[in-house]
């Protein structure tokens, strides 16, 4: 049972971690809201999805970018749509490299958009990659109550 306890207080620690450094924001509590009894893993399986949709669109912008000339609209497109997945999530930074990569797509800048697109793509991995563990050891513990968890 001590155990347990320790663990717990890990999660919250890593939990927490996320918030501290901008990494989840706001709208990942209201996804972690909608758990209940039936649906204890809701977070987990709305992340699973965002992973796998937002993968598939990093992807198709990075194939838009190999194509010359660039077709700016249909990338504006792309980003827009991971924009807003992101945010529905409460993929923070995601968030904020989704917003200045569509800054600098305005201004027609591809090589500058290259170089910040490698930066979406690394907080995406740093969102996946500390997600992951998390989310193992919320399943090894088990869930835990949405009134206990601190913000």
């Amino acid at each position: 049972m001590e155990d347990n306890k320790v663990l717990r207080q890990q999660l919250a620690t890593m939990r927490q971690s996320f918030f501290d450094e901008g990494i989840l924001d706001k709208h990942y509590v209201q996804v972690e809201e909608l758990e209940d009894k039936d649906n204890p893993h809701f977070a987990e399986e709305v992340m699973t999805m965002f992973f796998r949709d937002s993968t598939k669109l990093i992807a198709t912008v990075e194939h838009a970018l190999e194509k010359s000339p660039c077709d700016l609209p249909k990338m504006d497109k792309y980003l827009h749509q991971l924009k807003g997945s992101s945010s529905s999530v409460g993929a923070s930074t995601v968030w904020s490299a989704i917003n200045k990569l569509r800054e600098i797509l305005k201004d027609g800048d591809i090589e500058r958009f290259k170089t910040q697109f490698l930066c979406l793509r690394d907080e995406h991995e740093k969102l996946k990659g500390n997600l992951e563990p998390y989310f193992q050891l919320l399943r090894q513990v088990g869930p835990v109550e949405t009134a206990q968890r601190p913000m």
